[in-house]
């Protein structure tokens, strides 16, 4: 493959992954890179989470000396669109897995599990600076970022496997959802094997109400969070991550008793290979630490994200390279 073919196909698959990578974390690092219009990825992102509150709940509800763990993969879609002359991005994402946890101080004590399929979510990205959308390969080559700005807006359908009978469920019961503004900043080339970026995510989380939570009705305040990463290639296949994140507000009523409001900052590292033209692996970690509270928010994970990305653009060039 020849080295304009080889560095678009590189772009590509970079930016292939834009599925939430966890709940805790938030999307990740690279995840609002451009890319070709109608480029296609699938990812797979196995993830092991423990906390105080169930893993798969974005408001982070925290019942009382509770301890939660959780096994789940992440099933993704995303498809890169032209939006009216801007890059834009179309994702769905299906939890599925186990978790298990207790709790004590409820009324009765409670040491449960929960298996099957969570929340549906579905997501919408549209750049409005710096990215306009890319329909050739000749634009993707001209495309140099030095600053990107997007608005993003994502809706969690409320269709995963519920009880309202346990505390820890697979889905939530509710509708909630998000806007956001992801924000990308380049130092230096943008030449694979020397990108460096500044990437910078705040977004509002918006709840709906679970009328069914224990027998009593489960209300959230909106959720703010910051997420941001500091990305730089180390070679042209291998590149790292450091994340932190700002968690704010998100305080829940549960039958008439409020709950306390979160202010908590997590850390963690991401580190990305690509295997391929079409495969990308990431591995990465994230923890809170400013938790030592009783009533802190505390948690952890470890996360695998397999993606496999394709253009059917460049696959017909690929071929006709593989030909002549």
């Amino acid at each position: 493959m020849n080295l304009r073919l080889w560095s678009a196909s590189c772009i590509l698959l970079s930016v292939c992954a834009a599925t939430r990578a966890s709940l805790a974390q938030g999307d990740g690092p690279r995840m609002y890179w451009k890319t070709l219009t109608n480029s296609n990825a699938v990812t797979l992102m196995p993830m092991h989470m423990t906390g105080n509150s169930n893993p798969l709940d974005p408001a982070h509800v925290q019942p009382p000396d509770s301890s939660f763990e959780a096994n789940v993969a992440m099933l993704g879609y995303t498809r890169t669109l032209d939006f009216f002359g801007r890059s834009g991005m179309a994702s769905v994402l299906l939890p599925v897995g186990n978790l298990k946890g207790e709790v004590s101080g409820l009324p009765l004590d409670q040491q449960d599990s929960a298996t099957g399929f969570g929340d549906v979510t579905l997501q919408l990205d549209v750049n409005v600076c710096g990215a306009p959308a890319m329909n050739d390969l000749e634009a993707l080559q001209r495309y140099e970022p030095r600053f990107t700005l997007d608005l993003m807006g994502s809706l969690a359908l409320p269709v995963g496997e519920y009880d309202s009978e346990n505390i820890l469920n697979i889905g939530q019961n509710r509708w909630y959802g998000r806007f956001g503004i992801p924000m990308m900043v380049t130092l230096g080339p943008w030449v694979p094997g020397e990108r460096t970026t500044i990437e910078l995510l705040p977004a509002v989380w918006l709840f709906g109400e679970n009328d069914d939570y224990l027998g009593q009705s489960l209300s959230t305040d909106p959720l703010f969070q910051i997420e941001g990463h500091v990305t730089r290639d180390f070679t042209k296949s291998f590149w790292g991550s450091i994340d932190a994140a700002w968690f704010s507000g998100a305080k829940s009523e549960i039958g008439g008793a409020s709950g306390s409001s979160l202010n908590n900052i997590g850390v963690g590292f991401t580190l990305g290979y690509q295997v391929t033209d079409n495969l990308l692996i990431t591995l990465g970690y994230f923890s809170t630490i400013n938790d030592n509270d009783p009533g802190d928010f505390r948690g952890d994970e470890f996360r695998l994200n397999f993606t496999f990305g394709w253009n059917s653009l460049i696959e017909g060039m690929k071929r006709l390279s593989e030909e002549h």
